[in-house]
């Protein structure tokens, strides 16, 4: 049975269960710029500090630390640490040529870590994060005309992350956290590409994220108008992640399950961030909003995001086991 094969047929089993914050993780080490520069870019000319992508290569035992951590606590699916690993992200850092080399490097750490626990088929999502660009917005209010990327040039740089995911071996990938539906667009166009030129099929998995209690996306999309946005393309599963707490997004969850016989996708905060930006939900308390989302039926696929921990998907995994998922269509 092939990679997708058995993912198809857990899919179709049970809830599978995503893995929980990575950045927040990775700050808990308290890395300096020393640590986040490594040997290797020990006379690097820029700071390099807050790069959590680049700590693959600089830290790679942190990193695989993480994965197992989520591993342990019973994850299905975790992703790579790759975030923010498009040219467009490195050019913070002036890293736009060590592009490749960061997606391939995380995706191979999570693939190896994965492929080590064997009691159940453990997957690995490449994770491809929004950019810090937007092609539908100006970022000038005086120049409301004003796009500070094209669609070309978000196309060419999520096509050369997808390549290197592919390359370092994921299962699934997963464009998330979509606060822009044309950057999301670009994502799933550059894809396909990519899918086409290698004559391979690789599951994808959409989420977006409602950007507060307006219940629509930055780009001002409602959860109907993103889902019709993106189904011309073949997808695993669509769904929500990030900015808001479980309890905040299960109505934009609810309505999301009722439009589509697709996957759904659910990996919301710990809670909202608190004064300082931290998140202060605990694994018990984000656990019965989870168990809800359960008993309406409304998931397929649950994990948590910032804030989130090993413990949130140890309460995830208990909640759902022996629990039958939504019906969907492969």
């Amino acid at each position: 049975m092939t990679r997708q094969q058995l993912l198809f047929e857990a899919l179709q089993q049970r809830i599978l269960i995503l893995d929980g914050a990575m950045g927040t993780q990775l700050q808990q080490f308290r890395f300096t710029e020393t640590d986040f520069r490594g040997d290797r870019f020990a006379e690097f000319p820029y700071s390099l500090k807050g790069n959590n992508d680049l700590l693959s290569i600089t830290q790679p035992a942190a990193v695989q630390s993480v994965h197992k951590a989520y591993l342990e606590a019973g994850a299905d699916i975790i992703e790579t640490n790759t975030f923010s690993s498009t040219t467009l992200g490195m050019a913070d850092y002036h890293l736009e040529e060590y592009v490749d080399e960061i997606n391939i490097e995380s995706a191979k750490i999570a693939v190896e870590v994965a492929h080590s626990y064997t009691d159940k088929p453990r997957f690995v999502a490449g994770s491809i994060g929004p950019t810090n660009r937007t092609a539908s917005m100006s970022p000038d209010v005086n120049n409301p005309g004003f796009r500070s990327i094209t669609f070309d040039q978000l196309r060419v740089a999520y096509a050369q992350q997808a390549k290197a995911l592919i390359k370092g071996g994921v299962d699934i990938l997963l464009v998330e956290t979509i606060f822009d539906t044309l950057n999301a667009k670009a994502a799933l166009f550059a894809i396909q590409e990519v899918k086409q030129e290698l004559g391979l099929d690789i599951p994808v998995m959409v989420s977006g994220t409602i950007t507060d209690a307006s219940g629509r996306t930055l780009s001002g999309q409602t959860v109907e108008a993103f889902l019709i946005s993106v189904s011309h393309v073949p997808l695993l599963s669509i769904g929500l992640n990030c900015a808001l707490g479980a309890d905040q997004l299960k109505p934009y969850l609810r309505r999301l399950a009722q439009q589509t016989p697709l996957a759904i996708s659910a990996h919301p905060n710990a809670g909202l961030p608190n004064a300082f930006g931290q998140y202060d939900q605990d694994a018990q308390t984000m656990g019965q909003l989870i168990q809800e989302y359960v008993d309406e039926n409304l998931i397929n696929i649950v994990g948590g995001c910032c804030g989130t921990t090993p413990a949130h998907i140890q309460e995830m995994v208990a909640l759902t086991k022996g629990i039958r998922p939504r019906p969907i269509k492969l």
